[in-house]
This record gives structure tokens, C-alpha cells and sequence, in this order.
């Protein structure tokens, strides 16, 4: 559906974007993060132990999930990236590009894969997992979120679950001249009410929080584990998990999660059990968690079977209903130097579709010169087109087989096309007059780096050709152990005990402008 144009390269360039900003929290400062006592290399762990909780996955949900269940108990958190401190390239801003396209198969804090789609898309390998990389723009779910996930939230641990992590790594940010102009332009094409600085999803225009301080550092749901007790939990890094361990038969006795096995970076492997009522949780991610449910043998069992995977646990869903929200824009160069944004203004607009920027400082490869490139998006809320996911092998460090469908449901090419018909109306507000260039003929306009918007905003037809063509992600991918199919209201795996999954696989939907917030906050 679609190639790696230079769009598609721009999109990741969003990344890379930095920010000036002014605190929420009460430090600015860079210091040596307090968590880094407790984590070591998997080398170093013995090669059997127990613990009351083992959680796979140290990222945006289970470094929260870790921190929180450290105060009364015995934790083990096992992650396959490294360490993000000390790397100037992810915990500093001006490092995000050299991030995302310095990328090696087995070890880099960024692994980029292309779905089958042929849309280019990434996920976080590191400790803080994807809050580590991205963009750091931060925003509550909106309620109807709530609703429609199937979770049963408790609201109050909800807000105060929300106000735990921003106190520790959000901050509001200082609008650069390039998300002036964007909030101006959204406001001016009818995106109202214009609501200011909020955390909360508020249709409208808003400036949202950032996990990026006035310093320019990022803070990422690794700091969160500065809230536990460092007496109770243990962070294992370059850890794969291989499989769950799991005992009975479905068929005959309760089948439950007892441990894990996982191997260290030299080869090692190694065995962790749980104790007493303890759980194994999952919370390695939208990709991870689906893929080790089904190499510990939960899934459809002819699918598991002619994968060579004995059946445990047959579970049809497991790796269906895989769900990522299409990314479409323009992008072009002003006539004048940006500076370096990250998206920090949304639109919240009331037709299904959510309009962002960014602008970025591109340096050229061969000489010592830049260009800056604006970019204006829309993202798609849902979405309704739905994919899946399948092993590319039994081997867990192979990322697996994944397919979105992009827009092959209706409703969302409707969106889609509502979307990007905004951000047509927005390029021609007079806040983006002076982004333009002096054309022949007394002409001014956009120049375009890639594709533009369809002459005529009018043509269903022609701004779907449009959507289509130009697809891309914007990181938000979610679904494959989705509520009411493959885990219960309290995310617990159906037909398994002992065994929970904590992050964005278990989401039908995904929660507003941005995930991260919600993740973090059900971690917690």
C-alpha cells in the first residue's frame, strides 16, 4: 500500500525534533538516576530464582508496574534493551535522529521494522521502552476511552495514578515559532475552542505536556522506577525472554504461569519462578507480549501447530485484532529557519481526526550545511481497520510478521479524508501566509518536500487516492491480546492462571492524542 518515500523518512525525522520547556516537576537537572543501584546485566543474575511478580518488558507500562508493586513485594523486571542513561543520543534532544537511523538487529535502543504493509515503523528496545524514543508528547485519554476499552478502571486511581507519573517527568513545554504559527492556524480554521496548557483530551486546541525538561532532557518511564524500593526489585537488561512456563492442561487441570525462561546477551539462560499467589506479567508491548504467548504455546491451535509450538492453551485471538493509527501529511520548507519542535500543539477536532506539527533541522550528508523541514499531520482516531500479527520464527529476538490494513475500513478513509481536508484549510489560514515563497507571476505558495495535498479539497475520490498514497504511522500501534478475547476485565489471560498482560496489546482502541499517558498510568 505503500513505499518508504521521502515522507515516509520525514515521519521518523519527527522524532528527532527538540524542545525548549519549562517544568512542571521540580528538577531540570540531568542527574544520575537513583534506579540505575538495582539494574544489572542478566549475565549477572544466578541461574534460578524466584520472586512473588516477574514482569517481561521494562517499558512505558512495566517500569510504572515494577515501581508500584516493589512497595510490598518481591519484583523482578526483565528487559531486552539496555540502559537509555549515558546516551546522548536518547536522553538528550539534539541526539533523536543519530537514534532512530543508527539501528542494528539485535541490540540498539531502536528497532525499526516494516510492517507488511510496507509502512516503516519502530519500537523501543531500551529501558523505558518506547518513551525512551518518541516524540514525548504528553496527554490523558479521553473518556470515551474508558468506555470502550472493556478494562475496569477504578476512576479515582485513575486520576491519582495520572498525577504519580506527571509529577515525576512532565513538563509544560515553551511554544517555538513554528507551533505558534500551528495554533494560531487551527484556531483560525475553525479547530476551537482554543484551551491552553492541559494534560487532559479537551476538543479544541491545547498545548499538551512534554517528557522533555527546560533543559532539553528527556525523562521516560524508566525514571518512574525511582519511586520503588530498591530492597525488593530487580532489573535484569539484555534479557530475552524465550518462553512462559506454564504447568497443567487446559483440557484436564488449570493451567498456570509458574515462571519464565530467558537468555542473556553471551547466550546464558536462566530460570525465574514466582512464588506463593505470585503472577507473571506480560507488558513487553503491542509486538512482544502477543509474540511470547504464542511461543509459550497460547494461541490458535492450528496455527501454533504447524508453527512446530506444542499447545497449551488454545486461544484464537492471540495476535488478531492488531490495530495502528495512519499517519497522513505534507511536509515543506519555510522561507526562513525553524527551530527544532517537537509536537507539542494538537488539534482535537470533532470529525474524527487529530492535527499535530513538527518542524525539524535536517543536516545535509556531505557538507557542514541544514535545511529545516515543517511537517503538518493528521492521525485518525480508533482505528476501525483491523490486522494481526504471526511469528517470522520461533526465535523470540526475530520481531514478528505484522500487518495494520491501513484504512481498509470506511470509516476510517472517511477520516482520513476529513483530516487532511483540515489541513487544508489550515495551509491556507493567514497564520501559515509567511510560511510561503514569492512564486513567478506574483504567486506565493508552499514549497513541498514530497507529496501535496489534491488541487481540489472537494474530491472524495481524489483526497482518498491521496490518504492511501501517503500513509504512514505515527508510532501508536496497539491490539493482539485485546479485552474479552484474550485477557478478562483485569487484563488476566483467559484459561490461564497466575498470568496477567499490563500494556497497549490488550487495547481495541487507542486512548486519545497519544498513548504513552495511559500507559504509564495503568502500569501504576
Amino acid at each position: 500500500m505503500a513505499t518508504l518515500t521521502f515522507l515516509s523518512i520525514l515521519a521518523f525525522l519527527i522524532l528527532s525534533s527538540s524542545s525548549s520547556s519549562s517544568s512542571i516537576s521540580q528538577s531540570e537537572e540531568q542527574q544520575t538516576p537513583s534506579y540505575l543501584q538495582f539494574v544489572l546485566n542478566a549475565t549477572q543474575f544466578p541461574a534460578k530464582e524466584s520472586y512473588d511478580y516477574i514482569i517481561v518488558g521494562g517499558g512505558t507500562a512495566g517500569c510504572p508496574l515494577a515501581a508500584t508493586l516493589s512497595k510490598c513485594f518481591n519484583v523482578l523486571l526483565l528487559e531486552r534493551g539496555g540502559i537509555p542513561y549515558g546516551r546522548p543520543d536518547l536522553m538528550n534532544q539534539e541526539g533523536f535522529l543519530t537514534s532512530l537511523i543508527d539501528v542494528d538487529s539485535l541490540s540498539s535502543p531502536t528497532e525499526a521494522f516494516i510492517s507488511e504493509d510496507g509502512v516503516p515503523n519502530a519500537r523501543g528496545r531500551v529501558l523505558g521502552g518506547s518513551s525512551a524514543i518518541n516524540a514525548g508528547f504528553y496527554s490523558r485519554a479521553d473518556q470515551e476511552f474508558y468506555k470502550k476499552s472493556g478494562i475496569k478502571w477504578n476512576y479515582r486511581l485513575v486520576n491519582q495514578s495520572y498525577k504519580w507519573v506527571e509529577k515525576e517527568i512532565v513538563f509544560k513545554p515553551q511554544l517555538k515559532n513554528w507551533q505558534s504559527a500551528i495554533r494560531d492556524a487551527l484556531i483560525e480554521s475553525g479547530v476551537r475552542p482554543y484551551n491552553g496548557f492541559s494534560l487532559n483530551h479537551i476538543p479544541g486546541t491545547k498545548i499538551g505536556g512534554s517528557t522533555f525538561d527546560g533543559a532539553g532532557n528527556r525523562r521516560s518511564a524508566a525514571d518512574l522506577l525511582s519511586y520503588s524500593n530498591g530492597s525488593n526489585i530487580k532489573v535484569a537488561i539484555h534479557a530475552y525472554v524465550e518462553r512462559i512456563l506454564l504447568t497443567g492442561d487446559s483440557s484436564s487441570s488449570p493451567t498456570a504461569a509458574i515462571g519464565v525462561i530467558y537468555r542473556d546477551e553471551i547466550g546464558g539462560y536462566h530460570r525465574a519462578m514466582v512464588t506463593g499467589k505470585g503472577e507473571v506479567i506480560l507488558a513487553a508491548g503491542a509486538l512482544g507480549s502477543p509474540q511470547l504467548l504464542l511461543l509459550s504455546g497460547i494461541g490458535p491451535r492450528p496455527y501454533l501447530s504447524s508453527m512446530g509450538i506444542p499447545v497449551t492453551v488454545h486461544s484464537p485471538s492471540v495476535g488478531q485484532y492488531l490495530y495502528d493509527n495512519p499517519r497522513n501529511g505534507i511536509s515543506f520548507v519555510p522561507p526562513f529557519p525553524l527551530e527544532h519542535s517537537l509536537i507539542q500543539v494538537v488539534g482535537i477536532t470533532d470529525s474524527g481526526a487529530y492535527i499535530e506539527a513538527a518542524s525539524n533541522i535536517i543536516p545535509f550528508s556531505t557538507v557542514p550545511m541544514y535545511f529545516t523541514v515543517a511537517t503538518l499531520m493528521e492521525k485518525i482516531i480508533g482505528p476501525n481497520s483491523v490486522g494481526s500479527l504471526r511469528l517470522a520464527s520461533t526465535d523470540v529476538r526475530t520481531n514478528p510478521l505484522v500487518r495494520f490494513n491501513y484504512l481498509s475500513h470506511p470509516i476510517d478513509l472517511a477520516r482520513c479524508i476529513n483530516g487532511t481536508r483540515k489541513i487544508g484549510e489550515v495551509l491556507k489560514s493567514s497564520a501559515m501566509e509567511g510560511f510561503k515563497f514569492d512564486e513567478v507571476y506574483g504567486r506565493r505558495d508552499f514549497r513541498y518536500v514530497g507529496p501535496s495535498l489534491p488541487e481540489n479539497l472537494t474530491s472524495d475520490r481524489e483526497m482518498g487516492q491521496f490518504c492511501r498514497r501517503t500513509v504512514g504511522t505515527i508510532w501508536h500501534y496497539h491490539g493482539g491480546c485485546v479485552v474479552k478475547k484474550v485477557v478478562d476485565r483485569n487484563l488476566k489471560v483467559i484459561q490461564v492462571q497466575s498470568l496477567r498482560v499490563v500494556d497497549g496489546s490488550v487495547f481495541s482502541v487507542s486512548p486519545g492524542t497519544n498513548p504513552q499517558a495511559t500507559l504509564m498510568m495503568m502500569g501504576r
